[in-house]
């Protein structure tokens, strides 16, 4: 399965099995996370057989079951350039993982009581959740899709030109469409203007809600990903407002 492939087959999944994941599964995650960190200059932590932080735990509309395995994407305080890339590839691993055949899903707020160990200077931003589940979905994660299926922006809303963009572009923009986001708000916006893409998220002094800033610079990475995987090559640049390398 490549990564277009795993775009269309990506799902949050919120029931497992509470098997444990293949060893040669396992060795690919590990070597992945610390390619990752490295890469995004963050640190993204594995946890493996040990759910019992996860147990009755209620996020993202419903309780998540059979949870043993799951990373924390962790991050220096208020360091939005380093939420940008652990979204981008935070999302990265979790299309590794869907090619790999495990279900997963992002836990979009940071808990006191997951066991990593924080300097004062950081934060737990996001985790991911990682496990073996059925292949079919159960009735309320069934139902919880459809209520955020209804809420989706379709590309169109989610871009602004001076001109017709070229395919490549669109197809960007499409993969974009399948991108998740906290909250569901998908506020990334795109841009097409004299011959460049850009993005940019807004991002309020005092977010409203539960939401947390770093969430929105997350889902600005995740998008990214997704566009430049649908695009079919070209690179972005970090950085809010900044533009697409062809």
């Amino acid at each position: 399965m490549n990564l277009i492939e795993a775009i269309e087959a990506r799902r949050s999944r919120r029931k497992y099995l509470g098997t444990p994941i293949d060893s040669g599964a396992v060795s690919t995650l590990c070597e992945l996370a610390a390619e990752y960190s490295a890469a995004g200059n963050a640190r993204m932590e594995l946890v493996l057989n040990d759910g019992e932080a996860f147990r009755g735990f209620r996020k993202s509309y419903g309780m998540f079951s059979g949870v043993n395995d799951y990373a924390g994407l962790i991050a220096g305080k208020g360091d939005a350039a380093a939420a940008e890339r652990l979204g981008y590839y935070g999302e990265l691993l979790i299309l590794r993982a869907t090619a790999m055949g495990l279900g997963t899903c992002w836990v979009g707020m940071g808990r006191s009581d997951l066991p990593f160990s924080l300097s004062e200077n950081e934060k737990l931003v996001c985790t991911i959740i990682l496990g073996n589940a059925a292949e079919k979905d159960s009735f309320k994660e069934r139902l919880i899709r459809g209520v955020a299926h209804r809420k989706t922006k379709s590309a169109r809303e989610m871009f602004a030109g001076d001109s017709p963009p070229p395919d490549w572009f669109m197809r960007g923009m499409k993969a974009v469409e399948k991108a998740p986001s906290a909250m569901n708000r998908q506020p990334v916006m795109f841009s097409w203007k004299d011959g460049k893409a850009s993005a940019a998220v807004d991002v309020p002094a005092k977010p409203s809600g539960v939401l947390d800033a770093s969430l929105l610079h997350v889902d600005f990475g995740i998008a990214k990903l997704h566009f430049e995987i649908g695009a079919g090559g070209g690179k972005w640049k970090w950085g809010n407002g900044e533009e697409f390398e062809r």
